[in-house]
């Protein structure tokens, strides 16, 4: 008897375990929608925000399945694709509410830097500063940093074209027609380095480092240590099940679920930014974090199991994905929907984007990380984040 309800006891914790972020996800979602027809912003927006990052873990959770079921560096680039559609979705239903306020196109643009921002200082400085803290120094290929951080530094000096053509005197027709011109030039590098990375030199993005013993050891005592206490017990998550199409289709489905809680997240977001005098540049902060945390959970995971290569591709990978893809996606959905959208960024986001290049190049370029360096890349984020405030 007693056993019947340990066994019991323990279905219900692995059950809550697996599906909290699910169940969570839309609860908050329903809660959302509710403060929203009452006339409740803040709730609304802060319920959204909620469902929003629950449900994106998830996603990023089925992803991180399926890309176990592939190799590096395909694995981390399901990851980073799955982060940055979720990105996209939230980015462009925020950028409809343009049509009746065009001032939110410079928080969509806000949103776009500070989700590479995120990535490359808060993913890959807080993994990598838990990491240090665990392991003392992580050894990855620094190939894979290297040209990471080459075509990062390329593409923001890409961006630094229509806002360099802004300040002089040059009409909004030629910003314009030279932000497509960009956008155009950042699709066609995207299929380039696809190539690239998935065809030609995908040795560039594994790792060259052998696992550590004890990390090993302690990894098989702890499957050892599952099998017994799952012995006689189905408690596997139910999405490991699936086929590779099914693991797909359940993607879409919650980036479906997503697409509906963020436009109760634009709608009321933007209305409160406004009505309590937020900055664009810290309501790009927030979208940004909200969009991303999921990566940080999945990197943090990874640094802690030594796995300090795939910190690397996600948090990079993440962030030329959000250049590449992202803006010229953006761009092409704005003028779909009647919206002028172009590249002039302001010069505290071009030049916070170049010095975290710089930062992660210096941090990363000799294939090891430790806990210093992490917290470097926070102490940026931190600085960032007081401009962004009063910027």
């Amino acid at each position: 008897m007693e056993q019947t309800i340990e066994k019991q006891d323990k279905k219900l914790k692995y059950f809550i375990e697996d599906y909290w972020d699910i169940f969570l996800g839309i609860m908050s979602m329903i809660i959302a929608f509710y403060f929203h027809k009452m006339g409740q912003g803040g709730l609304a927006t802060l319920f959204a925000a909620i469902g929003i990052g629950s449900l994106s873990l998830t996603v990023s959770e089925v992803a991180e399945i399926l890309s176990e079921r592939l190799q590096e560096p395909y694995g981390s680039f399901v990851l980073t694709l799955s982060a940055v559609v979720v990105e996209i979705i939230l980015l462009y239903i925020i950028l409809l509410q343009a049509v009746s306020d065009p001032e939110v196109v410079n928080t969509v643009k806000g949103g776009i830097i500070s989700a590479i921002i995120v990535d490359m200082n808060v993913l890959l400085g807080l993994a990598v500063f838990l990491g240090g803290l665990r392991f003392t120094e992580q050894q990855h290929n620094k190939k894979t940093s290297s040209t990471y951080t080459t075509i990062l530094f390329v593409t923001a000096a890409a961006l630094l074209v229509p806002g360099v053509l802004s300040f002089g005197k040059h009409s909004p027709t030629i910003i314009e027609d030279a932000s497509i011109a960009i956008a155009v030039l950042l699709m066609a590098f995207y299929i380039v380095i696809l190539v690239f990375q998935t065809r030609t030199h995908t040795h560039l993005f594994k790792s060259n480092t052998k696992s550590r013993v004890f990390r090993v050891k302690r990894k098989m005592s702890e499957e050892e240590l599952e099998l017994d206490e799952h012995e006689d017990e189905d408690d596997d998550y139910i999405f490991e099940k699936f086929n590779m199409l099914g693991l797909i289709l359940s993607i879409f489905v919650f980036i479906a679920i997503i697409a509906l809680g963020a436009e109760v997240f634009a709608n009321d977001g933007i209305k409160l930014a406004k009505e309590y005098g937020i900055s664009a540049g810290l309501s790009g902060l927030i979208i940004a974090i909200v969009a991303v945390a999921p990566e940080i959970v999945t990197a943090i995971k990874a640094a802690k199991n030594d796995e300090i290569q795939r910190v690397v591709n996600i948090a990079m990978g993440a962030s030329t994905v959000s250049i590449l893809l992202t803006v010229p996606i953006l761009m092409a959905l704005a003028y779909a929907s009647g919206i002028r959208f172009t590249l002039d960024f302001n010069p505290l986001e071009i030049g916070a984007l170049i010095l975290t290049v710089i930062l992660a190049w210096k941090t990363t370029d000799e294939g090891q990380t430790n806990y210093f360096e992490g917290m470097s890349h926070l102490m940026f984020f931190m600085a960032f984040t007081i401009i962004a405030i009063y910027y």
